[in-house]
């Protein structure tokens, strides 16, 4: 996912009250055993990039839910049992059974060829795809991207990519891509009309299309019920 430029980080906010993030967690996805830290986690970075209005929040936590499957996956996955799925998932790499048999049950493998020159990365054999799979709660994929969230965080993400795979890296990155995409200016839209076609803009800088749109729109919808 590739960023136009490299907006500033805004400074570190004083600790956030977790109340909101609290209530947002309990009630779209009840069952998480570590929604206290990840509450922690969120109110600090939620606060950090001005995610602060209930529309914003809501919108987010929505959309963040939704990719990283209810905050259980932090780590894009890349192992495929059948040609058929490798296919469909990437038919313009992978046109042919022939061509995909030789990637099926190799994570490393995949990645290094998909992301092979795109994103900063450097060819197949640099390892570069695999090292720079997309983590956190967005999926934040490519080294440059790495590189750009890294500095605006002021964290070596380049050098330490599985930072990402911690709470609070994870939640930072996330709203650092937010941010960097201006989400909140499409976010203060909502509330005021048409709010469903712009929920579905916000879907589209986050996912580049409408995966599961009925699903994240339906999240936003119980959220605002809750989330004062």
């Amino acid at each position: 996912m590739q960023k136009a430029s490299l907006p500033a980080a805004p400074a570190p906010a004083q600790p956030a009250s977790c109340t909101r993030e609290t209530a947002a967690l309990g009630c779209i996805c009840p069952a998480l055993h570590d929604a206290a830290d990840w509450a922690t986690a969120l109110a600090a970075a939620t606060a950090r990039f001005h995610i602060d209005t209930r529309e914003r929040l809501c919108a987010f936590m929505a959309q963040v839910s939704h990719e990283s499957a209810n905050f259980c996956q932090l780590e894009e996955s890349l192992y495929y049992r059948t040609a058929a799925r490798l296919m469909a998932v990437y038919p313009k790499r992978f046109p042919t059974e022939a061509s995909a048999t030789p990637y099926l049950q190799n994570s490393e493998k995949v990645a290094n060829y998909v992301y092979a020159l795109r994103m900063g990365n450097g060819d197949e054999a640099s390892g570069d795809g695999y090292r720079y799979r997309g983590r956190g709660l967005i999926q934040l994929t490519g080294r440059e991207n790495y590189q750009r969230a890294g500095a605006a965080l002021g964290i070596d993400l380049v050098g330490q990519p599985d930072r990402l795979l911690e709470k609070e890296m994870a939640a930072l990155s996330a709203c650092w891509y937010w941010d960097s995409r201006r989400i909140n200016t499409l976010a203060d839209q909502l509330g005021k009309g048409n709010d469903q076609a712009v929920f579905e803009k916000i879907t589209y800088a986050i996912n580049g299309g409408q995966t599961g749109s009925a699903e994240r729109w339906a999240a936003y919808q119980r959220l605002l019920s809750v989330v004062p």
